[in-house]
C-alpha cells in the first residue's frame, strides 16, 4: 500500500510502503471490542470496598430473647436489616484484570490499524521533531494549519521536546511504537505515523 508522505509543515516528502498485512487486512470490530474491553478492565483500580457484617461497628449483644417476643428472631444489630449494618454482597478490593491471549491482542491492533487506513484516517509524517526549542505555540499553529483536531502521533521514540509541545494542546496525543495500543488508536480521529513508527510496528508486530 503507498501512501503519501507529508512534514509537519504539509509539504510533501515522498511516499511510504506501508504492509498490506498490518494496514490492509479486513478489520475485525469484534476483536478490537475485545481488546478494548481487556484494556479498560486492566487499568480500573479496583479499590472499591464495602464493609461486611463483620466489618462494621457496632455491639455484638443479641438484640432481644429469641422467643416470646413476637418479633422474627435477631442475633446482631449489625445484619444487613439493620441500619447501619453490614452490606451483603456489596464490592470488594479485588483485581479486574483477565488475561488475553497474544494472538487476539496483536489481531486487536492490526484491526485498528487496518481500520484507520480503510476509513482514510492514516497520515504519515516524515518526522515528529520542532527542534530543541520546541513550543506549545509553534506546534498549535502546525496542527491548526493542518486541521487535526484530535490526533494520536506513533513514533519509534517520542521525542522530549515534541511530546511536552503536544501534550498541552487537546485532543493531540504522542506514543512511542511500543505503546501503541487498540483503545488509543480508537479514541482519537487521526493515526500519525512518522517514518520511524512505521518501521517499528513492522517489528513489533512481525
Amino acid at each position: 500500500m503507498q501512501v503519501n508522505v507529508i512534514t509537519l509543515d504539509n509539504a510533501p516528502a515522498g511516499s511510504a510502503e506501508l504492509p498490506d498485512e498490518l494496514f490492509g487486512a479486513a478489520p475485525r470490530a469484534d476483536i478490537m471490542a475485545r481488546v478494548v474491553h481487556w484494556q479498560l478492565a486492566k487499568r480500573r483500580a479496583g479499590t472499591h470496598k464495602v464493609k461486611g457484617m463483620g466489618e462494621v461497628q457496632g455491639t455484638t449483644k443479641k438484640p432481644y430473647r429469641q422467643k416470646g417476643t413476637g418479633s422474627a428472631r435477631q442475633g446482631s444489630l449489625r445484619a444487613p436489616q439493620f441500619r447501619k449494618g453490614g452490606i451483603v454482597h456489596g464490592p470488594v478490593v479485588r483485581d479486574h484484570g483477565y488475561s488475553l491471549p497474544k494472538k487476539v491482542r496483536r489481531l486487536g491492533l492490526i484491526s485498528a490499524l487496518s481500520q484507520k487506513a480503510k476509513d482514510g484516517k492514516l497520515v504519515v509524517l516524515e518526522a515528529a521533531s520542532l527542534g530543541e526549542n520546541a513550543k506549545t505555540k509553534q506546534m498549535a499553529a502546525r496542527v491548526k494549519a493542518l486541521g487535526w483536531s484530535s490526533a494520536l502521533v506513533v513514533d519509534a521514540a517520542v521525542e522530549e521536546g515534541f511530546a511536552r509541545a503536544l501534550r498541552n494542546i487537546p485532543g493531540l496525543d504522542a506514543l512511542p511504537t511500543a505503546g501503541a495500543n487498540v483503545y488509543d488508536i480508537l479514541n482519537h480521529d487521526l493515526l500519525v505515523l512518522t517514518r520511524a513508527g512505521v518501521e517499528a510496528l513492522k517489528e513489533r508486530l512481525a
